[in-house]
């Protein structure tokens, strides 16, 4: 209806701004922050998802240009006008992540050693930003000694990390060898620390609303979004489909992907933002 001009004003969350082609002259974004569940309080939006909300504004081929009105708080202005006028260094959350990438190589045999692992990590962006950005990495200084020291102890830790989540083995402390968990990991896209939860948790014994509990444990639905005000309609839910679920856990990620997947399977009616959050939630179940 937008597109054909039917309505001229769409109202879209965050979110959606990632799977909506549609395009405008004018593009609103009324806030900066959003309410995370996991923390329990307002965040900033990540910046790559405020530049692709102020990209939904301007239409090739209609408009010569297009208009982005950003609201935020007073404290905020200069930071915005900064980040959106001048460019903003990009840093590697290749750490934030390690243990999973190595485990992948590890298992195409591109890591064969620690050694392989630390010539690995210079062929990568987040040691190219090392040098640039030590104090973001948390480097005391940017000498080739502080550097290798730094990557022999993020190998140590990563590796040893691996091994004790059932990823991989480490002979002669020096020589790596992949897993059966870390085979399987890799080749489902899956977390290490999804695939030790599950190792660990399910056995022969277990029934499927274990088998439930167990899958939304996963450590990929972190990302589930915990709304505010939501909880009355989780806590809803929740007794619609005979679940007992104690008040504080309503603001847990786990939980509500718990909720929706027994709503799925029990073909419950649910809101429409919950019907988002539950395409989500599937998608990823069916890997898992």
């Amino acid at each position: 209806l937008f597109e054909a001009g039917a309505i001229q004003v769409i109202v879209a969350t965050e979110q959606l701004s990632w799977g909506m082609t549609m395009l405008a002259h004018l593009c609103i974004i009324m806030d900066t922050k959003r309410f995370d569940g996991r923390e329990n309080r307002y965040v900033d939006y990540p910046i790559h998802d405020v530049l692709q909300m102020m990209g939904r504004a301007s239409r090739p081929g209609v408009d010569q240009s297009g208009m982005c009105v950003l609201l935020t708080q007073n404290s905020k202005k200069e930071y915005y006008k900064k980040f959106i006028y001048e460019p903003l260094p990009v840093e590697s959350h290749l750490d934030q992540r390690m243990a999973d990438h190595m485990n992948a190589e590890i298992v195409m045999k591109t890591i064969e050693n620690k050694q392989d692992a630390v010539d690995w990590l210079t062929w990568t962006f987040y040691y190219r930003r090392l040098s640039q950005n030590p104090n973001y990495y948390g480097l005391q200084g940017v000498t080739h000694q502080h550097l290798s020291d730094h990557l022999s102890e993020v190998v140590e830790n990563t590796v040893e990390g691996l091994e004790r989540f059932g990823c991989c083995s480490i002979e002669d402390d020096v020589e790596l060898a992949p897993a059966n968990l870390g085979l399987i990991a890799a080749y489902y896209y899956i977390r290490h620390t999804t695939i030790e939860t599950f190792s660990r948790c399910v056995n022969e014994g277990t029934k499927r609303r274990g088998l439930v509990d167990v899958l939304c444990a996963a450590s990929e639905f972190d990302a589930v979004p915990v709304r505010s005000g939501e909880e009355a309609t989780l806590r809803g839910l929740a007794q619609s489909l005979g679940m007992k679920v104690e008040k504080d856990k309503l603001n847990d990620p786990h939980t509500k992907a718990q909720l929706l997947l027994n709503a799925h399977f029990n073909r419950t009616p649910i809101t429409t933002d919950l019907s988002s959050d539950q395409r989500f939630i599937l998608e990823h179940a069916v890997r898992l």
